[in-house]
């Protein structure tokens, strides 16, 4: 894979439909030590860049707009 071929596969796995049995093993799969240690840091970050709701739901908007930027 090549770098121009990126923007087409991350749209191919972004886009795909997850079967039902993908989606029951991922909500039922506990999540390891190592996962649970970053995303609590992760929240810890985030909570310090953004410490307040309405910081983080500008964030969030803002975020999206450029998320969503080009998909229509």
């Amino acid at each position: 894979m090549t770098a121009n071929d990126l923007p087409d596969r991350l749209a191919q796995l972004l886009d795909r439909e997850v079967t039902a049995e993908e989606l029951h093993d991922a909500l039922t799969t506990p999540l390891s030590d190592d996962e649970r240690a970053h995303t609590q840091e992760l929240v810890r970050w985030f909570r310090s860049r953004y410490p307040t709701p309405l910081e983080r739901l500008a964030y969030v908007r803002q975020a999206y707009r450029r998320w969503t930027a080009g998909r229509q």
